[in-house]
């Protein structure tokens, strides 16, 4: 994995300090994978049916920015 599509070196709790279970790493680092996959497909797909690509970088950002939290 080269250091652009690597997950975080350091996943922070709520306090700052790293998640350390290794179990909860793997499962991190398994949706970090997935969900850049997805994107980049999205974003591939978009591109090369004419969509702006500054545009499609917006929408993305706008779906993350509007994720509901499962604490609300």
């Amino acid at each position: 994995m080269s250091g652009e599509h690597a997950p975080p070196a350091m996943w922070p709790q709520r306090d700052g300090t790293p998640v350390s279970c290794r179990d909860k790493l793997l499962v991190l680092q398994e949706n970090h994978q997935e969900v850049r996959g997805i994107l980049q497909d999205a974003f591939e797909d978009a591109v090369l049916m004419g969509v702006d690509e500054a545009a499609m970088r917006q929408i993305l950002i706008e779906v993350v920015n509007t994720l509901r939290s499962p604490r609300a």
